[in-house]
């Protein structure tokens, strides 16, 4: 093509193409942690997830190490590996450690392990000799529970999020636009893959496009919302088989002026659908989302027929969720067929 097609601001995945440069407030973000954990990548997650153990098992494998060695554990320990089996617990001198079997800062990081994760292999614990021991005992335990809490909960939360669901929810990757009813339509097909059910779901669209107001400013993303139809009216769907979504091109709509000639040198026109409801297994709102831009608007055809009915049930095919055929359809604009009827 002549010119390059506009980048488009919704995909047809879905995924919203805005980049968000020179934020200098960063610190919001930390205010909401749990949030940004869940929208980290995976290979981030999986990191943080790691080596939030890892450091609070060393940092408390240190403390530990520290209580050992300012109550003398290691030294004592040391004795008892040189003289086993002499006096109270192979010392001679009858000393109980505050944690036994401490003898390096690795069985203190082994400790550290057994006591946040609850193994307890038997070979090491806390005595009533210390009191510090046991405080540092019991905060650990809280501090584990709590990273525990996180970060189960962050693992939980992305592995079901909502626009997992939205992945079988299906467009078609034409809009068309014919007559319906004696007046042009724009139209486009929906479909649920899952036999489970969007319960209360809503559809609607906007058109995207750059715009000057009266002053001379400058929108270069103006969203209008247009009203959509669908067979069983309003905007909530019920969608238990694929549904024809159509809007009437009448003179509300931005799309009056458009004819099968200068549909495609609309560049800058991109049309936005968005289908929102409650995940009936989870309860978790999805929202699927894609887009249409102008050389993806097919002028002249409609959808064949996928659903019919077979041995008592009615069957969808699938193959032929995005199959159009050639229609006669008036080469002009909606304005131009509203003013040739009204002479009529």
């Amino acid at each position: 093509r002549a010119r390059e097609r506009r980048a488009r601001f919704v995909g047809k995945n879905g995924a919203c193409n805005v980049a968000h440069k020179n934020i200098r407030e960063q610190g919001r973000f930390l205010q909401d942690v749990f949030t940004t954990l869940v929208d980290l990548k995976w290979p981030h997650t999986l990191l943080i997830f790691t080596m939030s153990f890892l450091c609070s098992w060393l940092l408390f494998g240190m403390v530990w190490w520290l209580i050992a060695f300012a109550h003398g554990d290691l030294d004592h320990s040391t004795r008892l590996q040189r003289s086993p089996g002499e006096g109270t617990e192979g010392v001679p001198d009858g000393f109980v450690p505050c944690v036994t079997s401490i003898h390096s800062f690795t069985s203190a990081f082994l400790f550290s392990i057994e006591v946040q994760v609850t193994i307890g292999f038997g070979g090491r614990m806390v005595t009533e000799e210390c009191p510090a021991a046991i405080l540092v005992l019991i905060v650990q335990n809280i501090v584990g529970l709590v990273i525990n809490a996180i970060m189960l909960g962050c693992i939980f939360m992305k592995t079901s999020q909502a626009h997992r669901r939205a992945e079988t929810l299906i467009f078609s990757k034409h809009a068309v636009i014919a007559l319906r009813d004696g007046k042009l339509c724009f139209m486009l097909r929906v479909g649920d893959l899952r036999k489970s059910m969007i319960i209360s779901a809503t559809i609607r669209m906007q058109v995207v496009k750059k715009t000057s107001s009266l002053e001379g400013e400058v929108v270069p993303l103006n969203q209008i919302d247009i009203q959509m139809e669908n067979p069983v009216g309003g905007n909530s769907i019920f969608l238990v088989s694929p549904l024809i979504i159509y809007h009437v091109i009448d003179k509300n709509s931005p799309l009056y002026d458009i004819s099968p000639v200068n549909l495609h040198h609309h560049e800058d026109l991109e049309i936005i659908v968005i289908l929102e409801g409650v995940v009936e297994t989870t309860g978790i709102t999805t929202q699927a989302r894609t887009s249409y831009l102008a050389d993806e608007i097919l002028w002249g055809q409609r959808f064949v027929p996928i659903v019919a009915e077979e041995d008592g049930q009615y069957s969808v095919d699938y193959s032929k969720f995005g199959n159009t055929v050639k229609v006669p359809t008036p080469s002009c604009t909606a304005r131009q067929l509203e003013e040739d009827k009204s002479i009529m």
